[in-house]
């Protein structure tokens, strides 16, 4: 059989930092003064989101995830540093612990004018911040293939992402409250099987010919198609606290639609489950992290998630070296090992009472291992 070529699954990401005070810990609006510096230094790599106490960055598109390692590395050093620059600091957790949303000014913008005036109280109160991966594809065509059965295997790498325990001074008794806040968006949360790109495409035009959407970024499931390019889009996760832990995440995602077009390139298929069960799946990832468990649909019983976890890790094994992300997926053992950014998030919290003390956490971690 003729070797498989890899070169085409390139690596995008983007993630949302949280802009804080740094004296009251609480989230601070930067009337986009950290976006107007950081693009006279790294151009459109970075931008202004919907509230202005949220600072989105994107990478290039890298070859590899030592690239993706380096851009985003680069990235959160030149964010951190203009934002000290301006007497504020960033952090990176799936929601800020104490701040409240009613008093976070919204950017103005037609498009986020658009959004509050069509989504209300949804809109204004989305005061979340996430990370999206970005996998190259051959093709739109085989991106549906490989998206369709991803699906599967996002609560699997969720759980490794959980990073919002907190919500407006609350504990909420999830590992992830974030996705819980997102919910109240339309067109969320796991897609739909889609039997071929021209279904998509279709389902596209019908939602903007009814004037439900006008442009297909107002899709916002937990795993999409691009539109326009050749990418499938991973959008389940929280923001992840440290830059190795988003690397390995997205080590993670490249690696799964890697061993997938592998599968497909022998004739072979990963075995495509419904909407709802994964969704199941995905309602565990969200309460109780990596500390729970989830179902195998194979064998229909519930399995301890780190298991699992490591089924993946061998599920995806044969596609590693082509990738050269070892390095980058070993770190998952030690994710498993020391807890998510929720877990840590909640030590601080157990030891020491104090909301502040866990905003710290998430500052002094921003830049670690850097």
């Amino acid at each position: 059989m003729a070797a498989i070529s890899y070169k085409h699954f390139t690596i995008g990401v983007e993630e949302e930092y949280m802009v804080i005070d740094p004296i009251t810990r609480e989230l601070k609006s930067h009337d986009q003064k950290i976006v107007q510096e950081g693009q006279k230094v790294i151009k459109d790599k970075v931008k202004a989101e919907m509230h202005q106490a949220v600072v989105e960055v994107g990478t290039d598109i890298c070859a590899d995830i030592d690239e993706a390692f380096m851009d985003v590395s680069t990235l959160r050093k030149t964010i951190s540093s203009i934002a000290g620059d301006l007497d504020l600091s960033i952090g990176a957790s799936g929601t800020h612990p104490f701040s409240h949303w009613e008093s976070q000014l919204i950017t103005e913008h037609a498009r986020y004018n658009e959004i509050v005036n069509e989504l209300q109280e949804a809109a204004r109160s989305n005061l979340i911040f996430g990370l999206h991966v970005h996998v190259g594809m051959e093709t739109r065509e085989m991106a549906i293939h490989i998206a369709n059965s991803a699906r599967y295997f996002l609560p699997h790498v969720f759980a490794l992402s959980t990073n919002s325990p907190f919500w407006e001074g609350r504990k909420t008794g999830y590992k992830s409250f974030r996705t819980k806040v997102f919910d109240k968006f339309p067109r969320t949360g796991i897609p739909d099987y889609f039997e071929s790109i021209e279904a998509y495409d279709n389902y596209i035009k019908l939602l903007v010919k009814t004037n439900c959407i006008d442009n297909a970024k107002k899709i916002w499931w937990d795993l999409r198609v691009h539109p326009f390019f050749n990418t499938v889009e991973f959008r389940v996760c929280d923001i992840p606290m440290t830059v190795q832990e988003t690397i390995t995440i997205a080590a993670l995602f490249q690696a799964i639609c890697a061993k997938l077009y592998k599968l497909r390139s022998q004739n072979l298929n990963f075995i495509i489950y419904p909407r709802a069960l994964v969704n199941e799946n995905k309602w565990r990832a969200s309460r109780y992290g990596i500390e729970g468990s989830m179902i195998d649909f194979g064998k229909e019983s519930e399995v301890n998630t780190r298991v699992l976890i490591y089924e993946l890790l061998d599920f995806i094994s044969d596609v590693i070296p082509h990738l050269g992300s070892q390095h980058a997926i070993s770190h998952v053992h030690k994710m498993l090992e020391e807890g998510t950014g929720a877990d840590r998030q909640l030590k601080v919290y157990e030891e020491t009472g104090s909301l502040p003390a866990v905003v710290d956490l998430i500052q002094a971690n921003f830049l670690a291992g850097l």
